[in-house]
Parts: C-alpha cells; sequence; structure tokens
C-alpha cells in the first residue's frame, strides 16, 4: 500500500530564492611568520533572525504505544502531542503513526485546519497502551509516509519517534535506512533502549536523540525540537573550502559528525549539514600548513563558498577568500579567545564520550576519574566565565551524579551521555538532564517554547500563541530581519568588489 493520500495544500507562486539567509564569518589570527607554520581558522555560519517566510512542515510523529507506556507515560505523551498540534499553521500538514507489536498509521498528513485540528486531538485522546515494542514498524512506517507523499516540492520534513522501552520484535532498528529524513528521536523514562534511539538520530544526517528520564519534561522535550523544525531557514546547507594554490594545505577539518567529501584535485572539502534553524550556528575548524613566504604581504590563504537549498531552489554564493598578512615581525600565536572557547567545547564532548566508553565495559571508576579531571581543568580555563564553558560544567556535574554506580549509570547516566555526544556533534539542542538549565545549542524559538510547554503542561486548557503569533511578535521586536539577510551580503558583495579594484588599481 502507498501512502499517496496526503491532503494537498495551495502552493504559492514560485518567488526568488534571497540570499543572506545564512552569515558566515572566520576567526583567525591575522598576523602570520614568514616561514612555514600552521594557522587555525574557524568558519562560524549562522542561521538569519527571521523565519516567517519558511517553507510548510509534513511532520510524523512516531509514538510507542507498548504495554510500558500504560498509565501515566502514555498521559504525558498525549500531553506533549497536542501541544505540538496547537503549534502548527495552515501550512504545515501532520501524521500520527503508533507502534507496538505492529505498526498503524492513524491518519494521512493532514493539513492544519480548525476541523482537523479538533479531529487531530481527538485521536490523540482516544490511544491507549498494549503490547510488544517494535520500534522498526514504527520507524519504517514513519519513513514510508514521508517517502510516498504526492506533494513534495518546496516542503520540508521531520520525523519525532518516542519509545520507553527495548524493542522485543520485529528486529534491529538500528539497521533501517534512513535517507535524507531527519529523524529525532526521545527515550522515555527509565528503561528506553538508548543506543538504538541514537542510532537511528545518527542515521539521519540532522537527527537529534534526547533522553527524557523525568516523565514530566517530555512536553518540553518535544517543544524544543518542534521550535526547531518550525523555525528552518536554510536545508541542504554545504560548505566548501578549498586551498589557495601552493600557499597553504589543508590538514584537518572539524565538523563533528556531519559528512564531509574530499577533492583531491582542486584540494578542497565539503562538509554537509542539512538544515539550519533560525539564530542556529555551526562551527567549522580547519587546521591550515601555510608555506613559507619570501617576503612581507598579504597572502590569501582559504577559498571559502557555501551554498543552501530553500523552498525547492539552490542559492550558491560566490567564494570568498581569506586573506592574512604574512610578516616578519614575531607574529602573536595566541588563539583568538572564541576559538579557545570552541577547542573547550570539542575537548569536553570528546571527554564525555571516552568516559561514556569506560563506562560501558564497568571501568566506572575510570570514567568519573577522568570527568572529574576535566572539570577541575574547566574551572582553570581562560575562558571559564565564558556562559557556554559554564552549562558545559554543568553538563559533566549532571554527569557525574548519574555515575555514582553502575546501576545508575545504565539506566541514567548512559542515556544521558548519549544524548549529549549527538548534541555535540550536530551542534543542536537535544534535551537531557536539567533542560531548563542545560541549554547548549538552544535557539531563541526554543527559549520561548520551553516557557510555552511548561505552561500548557501545567493547564492544558489555558490558551496556547499560536506558531504566527510567535512569528509576529519576533518581527515586531526586529522589524529588519527579513531583508537585513540579503542588505548585508549584498553589501558584503559591493566591498569585495572595490577591493578587487583597488587591488588592480595599485
Amino acid at each position: 500500500m502507498r501512502f499517496n493520500d496526503d491532503e494537498q495544500i495551495f502552493i504559492p507562486q514560485d518567488s526568488a530564492v534571497v540570499p543572506g539567509r545564512v552569515q558566515l564569518i572566520s576567526i583567525n589570527n591575522n598576523m602570520v611568520p614568514l616561514e612555514e607554520s600552521k594557522l587555525r581558522v574557524m568558519l562560524e555560519i549562522t542561521g538569519r533572525d527571521s523565519s516567517h517566510d519558511r517553507p510548510g512542515l509534513d511532520l510524523v510523529a512516531v509514538l510507542d504505544v507498548s504495554g510500558n507506556m500504560a498509565g501515566a507515560k502514555i498521559a504525558k505523551a498525549k500531553t506533549a502531542m497536542l501541544f505540538m498540534i496547537k503549534k502548527l499553521s495552515s501550512i504545515d500538514r501532520f501524521s500520527l503513526v503508533t507502534f507496538s507489536g505492529d505498526a498503524i498509521r492513524l491518519c494521512p498528513l493532514r493539513q492544519i485546519s480548525e476541523n482537523s485540528r479538533k479531529e487531530l486531538e481527538n485521536l490523540i485522546n482516544g490511544l491507549k497502551a498494549s503490547g510488544n515494542t517494535n520500534i522498526t514498524a514504527g520507524l519504517q512506517t514513519g519513513l514510508k509516509v514521508i517517502n510516498d507523499r504526492s506533494l513534495r516540492r518546496g516542503r520540508s520534513v521531520g520525523i519525532m519517534l518516542l519509545s520507553d522501552g527495548e524493542q522485543n520484535t520485529g528486529g534491529d532498528a538500528a539497521q533501517v535506512p534512513i535517507g535524507k529524513v531527519p529523524v529525532h528521536t526521545f527515550g522515555f523514562g527509565k528503561n528506553h533502549q538508548s543506543k538504538v534511539l541514537k542510532a537511528i538520530a545518527d542515521n539521519s544526517i540532522e537527527g537529534t536523540f534526547s533522553e527524557v528520564q523525568n516523565t514530566a519534561n517530555l512536553s518540553i522535550a518535544f517543544s524544543q525540537c518542534l521550535a526547531g523544525l518550525l523555525t528552518r531557514v536554510v536545508e541542504d546547507l554545504k560548505l566548501t573550502i578549498t586551498r589557495c594554490g601552493d600557499e597553504s594545505k589543508i590538514q584537518q577539518v572539524i565538523a563533528g559528525s556531519y559528512p564531509q567529501s574530499k577533492n583531491d584535485t582542486t584540494g578542497s572539502r565539503t562538509v554537509t549539514f542539512g538544515s539550519l534553524y533560525a539564530k542556529e550556528v555551526r562551527k567549522v575548524i580547519v587546521d591550515l600548513l601555510l608555506s613559507p613566504a619570501e617576503q612581507e604581504r598579504g597572502a590569501g590563504v582559504l577559498e571559502i563558498s557555501y551554498s543552501y537549498r530553500f523552498q525547492g531552489k539552490t542559492f550558491q554564493a560566490p567564494p570568498a577568500i581569506l586573506t592574512v598578512c604574512r610578516t616578519r615581525k614575531s607574529a602573536d600565536q595566541q588563539e583568538r579567545s572564541e576559538v579557545k572557547i570552541e577547542e573547550t567545547r570539542l575537548l569536553t564532548a570528546s571527554t564525555i564520550k571516552e568516559a561514556r566508553e569506560m563506562a560501558d565495559i564497568n571501568e566506572l571508576r575510570n570514567a568519573r576519574y577522568m570527568l572529574f579531571e576535566s572539570h577541575i581543568s574547566l574551572e582553570d580555563a581562560d575562558v571559564e566565565s565564558n556562559p557556554l564553558v559554564k552549562m558545559l560544567k554543568s553538563e559533566q556535574q549532571q554527569l557525574l551524579q548519574l555515575m555514582k554506580s553502575q546501576k545508575i549509570y545504565e539506566k541514567q547516566g548512559r542515556p544521558f551521555a548519549l544524548s549529549s555526544e549527538t548534541s555535540h556533534d550536530r551542534q543542536r539542542f537535544a534535551a537531557r538532564g536539567d533542560v531548563e538549565s542545560l541549554r547548549l545549542f538552544a535557539t531563541p524559538r526554543m527559549d520561548k517554547y520551553l516557557k510555552q510547554a511548561k505552561s500548557f503542561d501545567e493547564d492544558p486548557s489555558k490558551p496556547l500563541p499560536s506558531v504566527d503569533e510567535d512569528e509576529k511578535e519576533e518581527l515586531a521586536a526586529n522589524p529588519l530581519a527579513p531583508i537585513a539577510g540579503a542588505i548585508s551580503f549584498y553589501l558584503q558583495l559591493a566591498m569585495k568588489s572595490l577591493q578587487a579594484i583597488e587591488k588592480i588599481i595599485n
């Protein structure tokens, strides 16, 4: 059976792809000695502020309704799902898939309207829990809903999958091919199979795994993921860096778990990120080896370009050249503070992964010692007062608490650590631990939805602002947001043209 019965939506006439939907800056030392030298460059890509013209979202919720979900868990899941339904708008579509021993698509992709919202709410309120846990069937059915759509052009997609137990039928969901569909997984309660859920998210180019030990936090965890999906500013974002002739050689590119491809002929590297949310940031570290120079001069050492897709159309930014000054003077080789902070984050993330791997083979004492030593080093770091570093310290403290014993680790510490890994690898928020204090990679819309989800969870009968009202409020606070990116892009382009003309004249 094909799931090509998705409800159709009127698609407005095509519009031109607007440049400046992302901002790219480079952070590095500008003075480099004449002799052969190493240079570390940090590239920072930020999604623009406004998402008022976002593409419509096709969202599929894949919900575990096995016997383990009975009682308070299914009740919390219903509340979280109702929050999602209320936040979607008329340009969005929603489908619900449930799984226990097998999977059932309860409805096709429905356009959100006053009538369909009521019908979906009734569907959600009628859910009951019983049976086994077949995560594979749920995931495959959710993917089929996305892949069989008849209306695809210019729309964004996402799957949110929730499970509270171990898969006990249907095969290994970690082996299911995902393709390009973003799949975000949520481990609910203390008995979920965190390794499988993380593997599913990892198989997706931009998916995340969130652990929700505290069942009261489910609405918050769902709201944070939804806030991202509703604020996509670009999709299929790719960053390409190329050496400049014989001036430089790319030694290493650090970009988390995002795929990298290499062109040996041109010496270029391309990192594929997937989508970027409003005000979300991706940081890439590039290590260069610069060839020796005979005299003082300005030297182009790296060519940088990027491309993205928006509503089915592709935008390719013209390449920019990163230039440094080669000098005989003793150059200050101290790293910029922004680079130091990113290096600290990468080191902390690596430590958490190593500690988790130790604990997995029952070396809990060594794992705790490693985390404790790392925590002490953060106390002594030059950037200790930075807000991000403070959150890194909180992250380590929370994980140390969850490693008090092997039993506590296996129930709570491992899921926390796995969620931490996927969050750092993707540079994207994933709920874990104290979600109100641990806000690594959270965007402004996520912070807003955190408050709304808490209020809704306390009283679902209270009025909830629509996503359109959220966007209007953000636009009122920053009226120039829709055009600021394009203006900045064209100004930078004009400056580059003037600099090129100046070089020719000189």
